[in-house]
């Protein structure tokens, strides 16, 4: 390899190994500053350890305070030793928190750098334009954006229309077009214009954009804390309280006893190797982790809560276009009514469509002309266009000779020209079982026929959903197909529930129905009439292509703009609280098995207590250390399990806790035995080696002079 073909690969791993220092130093100062006070308030358990630590240090290095405690010799090096493992438990605690928040520092620094340096063209009330930072922009105000320039915050195109790069925020490299007028006018603070010059009106004030709730989101500052995170807290803090009074319990039993001497070190070990420290400590990265693999799905969760409500999901309603079928139903026959030339229906049907830009009206212009119809030359200056409406469920055209020519549903065309010919009827009816779609077609008040629609089924989708059920959730599908139709997609997607000819307004009616009986309810939506219906839900996944309307009411936006992206919401929701779980129950068994160390240990010479020692641990302080270190060291063996999350399987409820009662389960009884046997070995190894015994004296000493 010569110097030029080495040079840029040796600055690609000086600037590697310069990020990963930069990054490793970040990461021991922000666990470092975790020791604050402040901080550390904010979980019980840890700060419980933190008083403790002080406690003891006070006792080690000042140990006339207390007077009826004897630290002298060996026993004060012991104190010390009690000192430097509580230490160490809890700074494995903090850089459990900080690496989760490391994660995201680099896309945060990088967010930070591009929201600095974005400027805004002001578009004034007299039409000319002033330069001015971003940050100076307020709600309402409107701006022009030309190519190769930065959109400054949120809004929504108000004029022309325009290529996008949203690779920066979404990770895809395929550009997204933005035009005004249409559905699809919602732009985020920080992508690029391509080409074309929009005008955007700002929807968001500056701090809190899109951008701003990325970085937040990133850097772990916004993470509140979810109501099972909370419940969880308060019930390891009710446990740390019951120990409390169990080790005060303890100690009136040695005194009983009498031939039992216990320390304050030996029962500040024992109370936090049986308060619930691995859990405790672990909390707070499970709960940003979690967060994180949300966002690497490309979904930004406006808080924990929501990522932790589809977690705990029953229902989830999905729309049947672009969710449970691939969404562009194409035109695949024609169907005339008797006595109607099927040239008729193909041309009348072509001229329904002709201004028709859906894929479903232009499906039916390809088939019309490729079977040869003929279509009149539309002037759109002497026509009207009659667009689709939820309401009244048919579109077509009325021509300037006064001709009207519609397409539409069954019913619909059938209550505009007051009879339906029973052939088109069971034509329809069959169709609709076969999970198709009619649609009718009429010129004037006479019915022509009917145009066949074909909507796929998007492959895997049944599979999806069996897993759905699998975990417990209920699906519903939402259509304004009529009733047969919808039910020929349901039976082959497999859903549960199927709702037909649905308003906008239905999904809200459906979701305030499963909330009266107490269920916990996700939708997606993209338009301004979902908006109620994402507010309203508790999990409501806003597509990023929609109106700024309905990803302010939504608690999720999906950048990739893809509604079944639920489903894998619902999969990184569930994970996060099977990781919770499984943790707490492996925290649980580990504090049961450091019973058979600690007590043997306590009560030592004691009548019938040996049969407890089943790990045949003879030194009281040894086994002690070695429990208390165990504590310790197992906080940061979890972290990476904490961080990656369990791996989570559909499966049902009672099998999900069967396996966490064995893996976890006894998985933390049995390596809680082997670790502290292991650790014990090894500081009976330690304490046998002359030169340790050496530098026991030597400390001895020093503390003997303190």
């Amino acid at each position: 390899m010569d110097a030029g073909t080495f040079a840029p690969a040796a600055r690609s791993r000086l600037r590697f190994r310069r990020h990963a220092t930069t990054r490793g130093t970040q990461v021991v100062w922000n666990a470092l500053r975790k020791f604050w006070p402040g901080h550390a308030v904010h979980n019980s358990v840890m700060f419980v350890v933190y008083v403790l630590l002080l406690f003891i240090l006070v006792i080690t290095f000042f140990p006339w305070v207390f007077p009826d405690v004897d630290t002298r010799g060996f026993d004060q090096l012991y104190y010390l030793a009690v000192a430097v493992i509580l230490f160490l438990t809890l700074l494995f605690a903090a850089f459990a928190e900080a690496i989760a928040e490391a994660q995201g520092q680099a896309q945060a620094a990088s967010l930070r750098e591009i929201q600095s340096t974005i400027q805004a063209r002001k578009v004034l009330p007299n039409g000319r334009r002033l330069t001015l930072p971003s940050s100076q922009l307020r709600l309402g105000d409107v701006v022009e954006v030309r190519p190769s320039e930065l959109i400054p915050l949120d809004g929504d195109v108000v004029k022309g229309a325009a290529q996008i790069d949203e690779s920066m925020m979404t990770g895809e490299s395929d550009a997204v077009v933005r035009e005004a007028g249409g559905d699809k006018t919602s732009v985020l603070g920080g992508s690029r214009v391509l080409q074309g010059i929009i005008e955007v009106r700002v929807t968001t004030r500056p701090g809190e954009g899109f951008l701003d709730r990325m970085i937040k989101l990133v850097e772990g500052a916004s993470r509140e804390r979810t109501p099972n995170e909370i419940a969880l807290t308060v019930l390891l803090a009710a446990l740390t309280l019951a120990l409390l009074v169990v080790i005060v319990a303890f100690d009136y039993l040695a005194i009983s006893v009498g031939t039992v001497t216990l320390d304050l070190a030996t029962l500040v070990a024992l109370f936090v190797c049986l308060m619930p420290t691995t859990i405790g400590g672990l909390l707070p990265a499970i709960g940003m982790a979690g967060v994180n693999r949300v966002s690497r799905a490309n979904v930004v969760a406006k808080s924990g809560r929501a990522v932790e409500a589809a977690g705990d999901l029953d229902v989830l309603i999905l729309d049947k276009t672009g969710t449970i079928t691939i969404g562009n139903r194409l035109a695949t026959q024609f169907v005339p009514a008797p006595d109607v030339d099927p040239k008729e229906l193909m041309e009348a049907a072509l001229l329904a469509s002709s201004l028709d830009e859906t894929p479903e009206g232009r499906s039916i212009v390809r088939l019309a002309t490729r079977r040869g119809a003929l279509g009149e030359r539309v002037d759109p200056e002497k026509v009207r266009l009659v667009p689709f409406t939820p309401e009244r469920r048919i579109s077509g055209i009325v021509l300037d000779d006064g001709r009207e020519v519609y397409k539409g549903a069954v019913a619909s065309i059938e209550s505009l020209t007051g009879h339906m010919p029973l052939e088109v009827r069971q034509a329809a009816q069959e169709a609709s079982r076969q999970g198709m779609t009619p649609l009718a077609v009429s010129s004037g008040k006479r019915v022509l026929g009917l145009v066949i629609l074909k909507d796929v089924v998007k492959p895997g989708i049944k599979d999806r959903i069996r897993e759905l059920k699998l975990m417990g959730i209920r699906t519903v599908m939402c259509t304004g197909d009529n009733r047969l139709t919808a039910a020929a997609i349901g039976r082959e997607s497999g859903v549960d529930e199927v709702i037909a000819e649905a308003k906008p307004e239905t999904k809200l009616e459906v979701i305030n129905r499963e909330k009266r009986y107490g269920h916990l309810v996700a939708m997606t939506g993209d338009g301004t009439n979902d908006a109620p219906a994402l507010a309203r839900a508790d999990v409501g996944l806003a597509m990023n292509s929609g109106t700024s309307a309905a990803k302010e009411a939504g608690n999720m936006v999906d950048l990739d703009s893809d509604p079944t992206k639920l489903i894998e919401v619902v999969s990184i929701g569930k994970q996060l609280l099977i990781t919770r779980g499984s943790l707490t129950t492996f925290s649980i068994t580990n504090d049961v098995a450091k019973y058979f160390a600690i007590l043997p240990a306590i009560f030592t010479g004691v009548a019938g207590v040996e049969f407890l020692n089943i790990m045949g641990l003879a030194n009281p302080h040894q086994a002690i250390l070695a429990t208390l270190l165990f504590n310790a060291i197992t906080i940061p063996l979890l972290i990476p399990l904490a961080l990656r999350g369990v791996r989570f399987r559909p499966s049902s409820a009672v099998e999900l806790l069967r396996r966490n009662i064995v893996i976890y389960g006894f998985g933390g009884l049995v390596s809680a035995f082997v670790g502290i046997k292991l650790l014990y070995i090894g500081l009976s190894l330690l304490y046998a080696n002359p030169l340790f015994i050496h530098w026991v004296a030597l400390g001895r000493a020093i503390l003997g002079g303190l």
